[in-house]
Formats: C-alpha cells, sequence, structure tokens
C-alpha cells in the first residue's frame, strides 16, 4: 500500500499568533489520524521557477486513504475553523510512488 502525504505551502500568513491556534488543532487530529510530520519549516526552504521560499509543511500517513481521511476528520474540519483572516494555503494530498 502506498504511503499518502499531505503538502502545504504558506504564500501568506498575516498573524502567525493567531495561526497558532490552527496549528495547535491540527497537529493534535494529524497525530490522532496517525499523520507524522516530517517536513516543517520556513527558514530554509530554497524555491525555484514559480515557488514561493515561505513555510512548507509535509506529513506523512501510511497510506493515500488514511490521509484523505485525516483530512475529512471533524477534528481538522475544526483546525481548519480556526484558520485566521488572511490566510492563504497551497495544499495537496498526493499518493507516494510505492
Amino acid at each position: 500500500m502506498s504511503k499518502g502525504y499531505w503538502v502545504s505551502v504558506y504564500p501568506t500568513i498575516a498573524d502567525s499568533g493567531e495561526f497558532a491556534v490552527y496549528n495547535e488543532l491540527a497537529g493534535v487530529a494529524v497525530r490522532a489520524a496517525g499523520g507524522r510530520t516530517i517536513a516543517r519549516g520556513g527558514s530554509r526552504v530554497v524555491a525555484h521557477e514559480a515557488g514561493i521560499a515561505e513555510r512548507v509543511v509535509l506529513v506523512e500517513f501510511d497510506s493515500f486513504e488514511q490521509a484523505v481521511a485525516a483530512y475529512e476528520s471533524a477534528a481538522y474540519q475544526k483546525a481548519l475553523a480556526a484558520l485566521p483572516d488572511g490566510f492563504e494555503r497551497d495544499f495537496r494530498i498526493i499518493e507516494g510512488l510505492g
């Protein structure tokens, strides 16, 4: 079974203090769903082409289906509701190669 991944790129975070509420709730939801944050950063990102050197987060799940279910979970939907105004994100759920 192929692993599943959440890939998030945050080109704009207007208020990092308000973003902390989302981070706390999202972290609890991801861990409860079996997800593992394997990369998170903003200080060491090299962007090429149309890339933006801002915060990037990569979360791994044991399967693609588990990654989708985690996003759709009540706990993660609660985290999404806590996102502050001025928030912008490019988010994908992708299947690993094997």
